[in-house]
């Protein structure tokens, strides 16, 4: 959707939008960090990674600020949060594209022009969809991830219940994590970013179309376990499977094509 008749500060919302986010995700830097660690480990000078559900593109932003030769593509479909990352960070001298697309959709895919990539990253955002459309996106990324490549999923991976002490203690000790960092005065959280972003003139058809997009959606996130990430990772083709970094239930997995 057109967004060039809005005259908001982007770049205020896109910091605004990361302050709360760190708070929500305690470790939010640290998880990002170890990301980038790896690619730095694995890939090339020059490479071409796609980010997944990237909303505003946080992890976009940060990951081409690191590696200068890198090339981008996000992918979403929030048109709030696109407008938002392509407010603010634009194409990043031509090496960030942006996309709009629904990751249940099997063409989806398509629309990153047919290419193989080096890597594929998602950060706090697969958990959102059915576990059928998780098992399928990660077969058509066995397609679309290069010999060698890698895909790097950033989340809170929850124990399964066969570990409930486990969960327990990962549960209590993010929800204190978080109650702190909302504890200072003026910190916003999520429900006050997007009241006051709606807020702003002329949001209020992008809001409506966002609204319209994810009528399906429920509530409650899916969270499958990680056992049930690997499966089907290992599934689509990718021979090197499990959890790289981890504090808590706060993990990242890591897959080798």
């Amino acid at each position: 959707m057109p967004t060039k008749s809005l005259s908001l500060d982007w770049q205020d919302w896109l910091e605004r939008w990361d302050r709360q986010q760190s708070g929500h995700v305690p470790d939010r830097e640290q998880r990002f960090q170890a990301m980038l660690d790896v690619l730095e480990v694995l890939l090339p000078a020059e490479f071409t990674a796609v980010d997944l559900a990237s909303g505003p593109g946080s992890l976009s932003k940060r990951l081409l600020t690191r590696f200068p030769r890198a090339h981008c593509v996000a992918v979403d479909l929030d048109p709030v949060l696109l407008a938002l990352g392509r407010g603010a960070l634009g194409n990043m001298q031509g090496r960030l594209r942006w996309v709009e697309a629904d990751l249940r959709d099997a063409e989806w895919i398509a629309q990153l022009g047919g290419e193989q990539v080096d890597v594929v990253l998602s950060t706090t955002a697969l958990h959102w969809l059915p576990v059928e459309s998780l098992v399928q996106l990660y077969k058509r990324l066995g397609q679309l991830v290069r010999s060698g490549g890698v895909v790097l999923n950033g989340d809170h991976f929850m124990f399964g219940p066969h570990m409930p002490t486990f969960a327990k203690v990962a549960k209590t000790i993010r929800e204190r994590k978080v109650a702190s960092a909302f504890s200072h005065d003026g910190m916003e959280n999520w429900k006050a970013w997007w009241d006051a972003l709606a807020r702003e003139p002329g949001m209020r058809a992008l809001f409506a179309e966002r609204e319209r997009r994810f009528a399906w959606k429920t509530d409650e996130d899916v969270e499958p376990i990680p056992e049930l990430h690997e499966a089907a990772l290992r599934h689509a083709g990718f021979r090197e499977v499990g959890v790289l970094w981890q504090n808590l239930d706060n993990r990242i997995l890591m897959a080798v094509r």
